[in-house]
């Protein structure tokens, strides 16, 4: 059974979340892990956790009803949370590379 648009919107404020908490807080958030962990966390590491929930958000919003996915790219639900979140998230690699 496919998911909702609602459905789909609610799990992918998960990546509003951790964009919003990287962007606030860098390094120092519980979202980021290190790829090497003797190296501990990088500038890198956050940048790549923030890309992918740009691209998750991303994905999510472009469903158009095909594949078994539910219509949210037309849907007329408020998904400004989530273009903002993803503009953050850009702002924030482009101001972090």
């Amino acid at each position: 059974m496919a998911q909702t648009v609602s459905e789909c919107l609610t799990a992918a404020t998960d990546s509003v979340t951790v964009i919003n908490d990287i962007n606030s807080k860098g390094l120092s958030s519980t979202h980021v892990y290190a790829s090497d962990p003797s190296k501990g966390v990088t500038q890198a590491d956050a940048n790549a956790r923030v890309k992918a929930n740009v691209e998750h958000l991303t994905l999510i919003l472009a469903y158009d009803g095909t594949n078994n996915t539910p219509n949210v790219k037309d849907a007329s639900n408020d998904k400004s949370s989530y273009t903002t979140a993803i503009t953050t998230g850009n702002t924030y690699i482009s101001n972090n590379s």
